[in-house]
């Protein structure tokens, strides 16, 4: 029978590990999120306690367990066109602006959890392609998550009827998915094209993935210190092409943490750009 059982110092020196792995600051009294994300670890790896997973974890003694780990306690749910008004920004204003300059659009998709994000951005690129035709010659999008598992997810792109129901429209999923059999649906590999997926941990070097016009970073945040947060913005305002635009989620913000960008409201919704 396995224990799950956490001391505060264990709870603490977790947190600790957590944080300067990727920037997640959990605070006090989530023993039990901790318990719930690292449960079923026990069993997978055939050990018999939390507090000795949590020592292997924070030891460095088990690579292989330390990435599950981060994987299970950085995977958060999502939605298909989440808050909405993000894309019809993107398909209204912010594209057209920026395909007149006449180069190709690059966009980020940072912490793109099991695909959601990326694919709606696809999915707003090729509707409003088919309103406008002509408009935009040529666009990427970069998605990018720190954990392994949910990228592989993202690149199978096969998602349930649960997933499915939370904020795609029936139309939508006749337009862009295929049927996968057992009550599940997969992505077009039109919509797979644009997107390259590939790991990146926020806190790290975002040197090898280049400049970007539009960058999604989106309910990431908010998990963050501070000072981890300052030091991620001025970060992305550097991938930035010049008059780049940032997407942050809704209660997210930018107050007293950098100066870098205009902040541009929308009604509804708030996008900040690169001075």
């Amino acid at each position: 029978m396995t224990n799950i059982a956490i001391t505060d110092q264990e709870y603490q020196e977790f947190c600790k590990y957590l944080e300067s792995k990727c920037g997640i600051v959990l605070g006090e009294s989530k023993q039990y999120l901790v318990r719930s994300r690292l449960g079923p670890l026990l069993s997978r790896n055939k050990i018999s306690s939390m507090s000795e997973l949590l020592q292997l974890v924070v030891s460095g003694r088990h690579r292989d367990l330390a990435v599950e780990a981060i994987d299970a306690m950085t995977t958060n749910e999502t939605l298909w066109f989440r808050d909405f008004y993000p894309f019809e920004i993107l398909s209204g204003t912010i594209i057209p602006e920026m395909v007149r300059r006449g180069k190709p659009l690059k966009i980020w998709s940072a912490a793109s959890s099991s695909g959601q994000e990326p694919y709606s951005i696809a999915m707003a690129i090729q509707e409003l392609s088919s309103k406008r035709p002509g408009l935009i010659s040529e666009a990427s999008i970069t998605a990018t998550d720190i954990s392994s598992d949910m990228l592989n997810r993202c690149r199978l792109g096969v998602y349930d009827n649960l997933a499915l129901s939370r904020g795609l429209s029936e139309a939508r999923k006749r337009q862009f998915f295929d049927d996968a059999g057992d009550g599940k649906m997969k992505v077009k590999d039109t919509l797979k094209r644009v997107i390259n997926f590939r790991q990146q941990n926020l806190l790290d070097s975002y040197s090898l993935l280049g400049k970007f016009d539009i960058i999604f970073c989106r309910n990431v945040l908010i998990y963050f210190s501070p000072a981890k947060k300052a030091d991620v913005l001025n970060r992305l305002a550097d991938c930035l092409n010049p008059g780049g635009y940032l997407f942050l989620g809704a209660s997210e913000s930018l107050t007293g943490l950098t100066d870098r960008f205009d902040m541009i409201r929308c009604n509804p919704g708030i996008v900040y750009k690169l001075k």
